[in-house]
């Protein structure tokens, strides 16, 4: 087996292992990568061109069918994780980050966990990039090292953030856009508001996607990023997302808020090529729809 390789500059992971490994036979590289033999900091990986970033280390391991360990919440998922970035599908009731009610019951705190492969000791470490609610599920995305976080964080409005959303009622046009100015004072129960010195404007724009049994399904992609901003909407029009009493909701039929973070799209903070990830309606909400 080929000695692992730490990475000096950013480049993909394919055309990286033919350079560091000219004497092997490219099928046999090709062969390693289909069956999750190549790993990347510990953790399998088959995308040819899955991007690395400086300090990577690739490896190949013998025991490729293995599944690796880790310490996730049940129903939380790894979609994507290199050097600088991890993606995780957060399933609905886990926090983000702590609450003084709460400090390990997180995604953060299992992340962590997860990038130090259960050593105490260790000093990988993950940064926050956003936040959802504890009762929104979906797509997320945690930095590596603190220049990843600060990239991302500085073009967070321009990121493509997508959420689809069972709600009560049918909205009055097919597809539109929602605005109002938020005021966050309160966290627990955010307003539209006239606008002041301490609002915060909000656009949402939404398409809908189904209608049935008195309910919509609705697509909305976020143009700003606030607090409660889809709940807020979506009641200002007396359609709440069902299950949201706070916001007025009526009905709960799924037991839990009917909104998903279903899309995200942007650049990798270090190559700075577009990365796309799309996660399913959980089942819980799509059998409303089925």
């Amino acid at each position: 087996m080929p000695k692992p390789c730490t990475v000096e500059q950013p480049a993909e992971l394919l055309t990286f292992l033919f350079a560091s490994w000219p004497d092997l036979k490219k099928k046999q590289i090709r062969t390693w990568l289909k069956f999750q033999a190549v790993t990347v900091n510990g953790r399998p990986v088959t995308q040819f061109d899955h991007p690395l970033v400086k300090g990577d280390v690739v490896a190949v391991r013998t025991d490729r069918f293995a599944v690796p360990k880790t310490t996730l919440a049940k129903g939380m998922k790894v979609y994507f994780e290199d050097g600088a970035v991890i993606v995780i599908d957060k399933p609905e009731g886990l926090l983000s980050i702590a609450s003084e009610a709460e400090q390990e019951k997180t995604a953060y705190f299992q992340l962590t966990d997860y990038v130090r492969q259960g050593k105490p000791d260790s000093k990988a470490r993950i940064w926050i990039v956003h936040r959802l609610d504890r009762e929104t599920s979906g797509l997320m995305v945690f930095a590596k090292t603190l220049e990843a976080k600060e990239r991302l964080q500085g073009g967070w409005e321009t990121i493509e953030k997508r959420y689809e959303a069972i709600i009560e009622g049918r909205l009055a046009m097919e597809k539109g856009t929602f605005e109002s100015d938020l005021d966050e004072t309160n966290p627990f129960r955010v307003r539209s508001v006239p606008r002041s010195d301490v609002t915060r404007h909000a656009v949402t724009h939404f398409r809908v996607l189904a209608e049935k049994n008195n309910r919509s399904l609705v697509a909305l992609t976020l143009e700003t990023g606030r607090r409660h901003q889809i709940r807020v909407h979506l009641s200002d029009v007396g359609c709440p997302i069902i299950g949201d009493k706070k916001y007025g909701a009526r009905t709960d039929p799924a037991e839990r808020l009917g909104l998903h973070s279903c899309g995200l799209r942007f650049p990798h903070p270090v190559t700075g090529k577009e990365l796309s990830f799309e996660s399913p309606l959980p089942r819980d909400l799509g059998r409303l729809f089925s």
